[in-house]
C-alpha cells in the first residue's frame, strides 16, 4: 500500500534530497512540497497526504503549522499524520511538536534507511523517537510507570545474558554500531540480537524495548546516556 508524503522544509536542496531518499522506497510516494508553514497548510488541504515530513523550521512556526494541519485534518476520515525534523539541539522545539499533535520526531542527520522506516512506522499509526530522547522522555516519566507483575512475583525472563546486555544498552540510547563496538561483534550481530529480543518480548519495535526495560527495572532514570558511558 502506498504512502503519499507532503515535505516541508525553507531549503529547496533540502527538500531535493528527502524526495530522492524517500522515492527510492517503492511504496512511498511525495505528492507536494512547501516551503513554510502557510503553505504546508495549503498544500495539505490540497494534496491530503498521508505523512507530512516538517522541518520544524527553528521556532514556533513549525509548531503551528502542525497543528494546522492536524485541527483540519481531524474531522477527515484519511488522517494525516505529522513527522517532524529537527537539528540535535531543539528539544523545546520536540516538546512543542508532540504538544501539536506531531506523532514523531526525527534529528535532521538521521540515516536515510532510518528516516524511511520512521515514515511507514508513522503511516501505519505509530510513534517515532530518537533512542537518546526517548531515554530523555523516560528518564522523567518511568517513576509513573507501573511495574507490569504483582508484588512478590518474579516476571519470566526469556532473553539470553547477550540478550538482556544488549536490550539495556539500546534503552540507554545506544546506537546498533556503538553496542557493536562496545561489545566487538558485528552491526548484522546486534541487528540479529535485537530481532531475537522483540520477538521474544511480543515488541514491536525499539520504542517498545526501551518501555520494556524501564518497567522491568533493566534500566533505570538517570542511569546514562549514550554519550556519558
Amino acid at each position: 500500500m502506498s504512502v503519499s508524503l507532503l515535505l516541508v522544509d525553507d531549503q529547496p536542496l533540502v527538500r531535493a534530497g528527502l524526495r530522492m531518499i524517500l522515492e527510492s522506497a517503492p511504496d512511498l510516494s511525495v505528492v507536494g512540497e512547501a516551503s513554510d508553514a502557510r503553505e504546508a497548510s495549503r498544500e495539505a488541504r490540497s494534496l491530503v497526504p498521508d505523512v507530512v515530513l516538517m522541518d520544524l523550521m527553528g521556532g514556533p512556526a513549525g509548531t503551528r503549522a502542525i497543528r494546522a494541519v492536524l485541527e483540519w485534518a481531524r474531522p477527515l476520515g484519511h488522517r494525516v499524520r505529522v513527522l517532524a525534523l529537527g537539528p540535535q539541539d531543539s528539544e523545546p522545539l520536540l516538546h512543542g511538536a508532540l504538544h501539536a499533535g506531531a506523532s514523531g520526531f526525527l534529528f535532521k542527520d538521521t540515516p536515510p534507511e532510518e528516516l524511511v522506516s520512521a515514515v511507514r512506522v508513522v503511516a501505519s499509526g505509530g510513534a517515532v523517537l530518537p533512542p537518546l530522547v526517548l531515554h530523555r522522555l523516560l528518564d522523567e516519566v518511568a517513576p509513573l510507570l507501573p511495574s507490569g507483575e504483582p508484588a512478590g512475583r518474579a516476571p519470566r525472563d526469556p532473553l539470553s545474558v547477550r540478550e538482556r546486555e544488549v536490550l539495556r544498552l539500546l534503552a540507554r540510547g545506544w546506537s546498533n554500531a556503538e553496542i557493536a563496538a562496545h561489545l566487538f561483534v558485528g552491526s548484522t550481530t546486534v541487528k540479529s540480537h535485537v530481532g531475537s529480543i522483540l520477538t521474544k518480548l511480543g515488541l514491536r519495535d525499539r520504542v517498545q524495548a526501551v518501555i520494556h526495560a524501564y518497567e522491568t527495572g533493566l534500566v533505570r532514570p538517570g542511569e546514562g546516556h549514550a554519550n556519558n558511558r
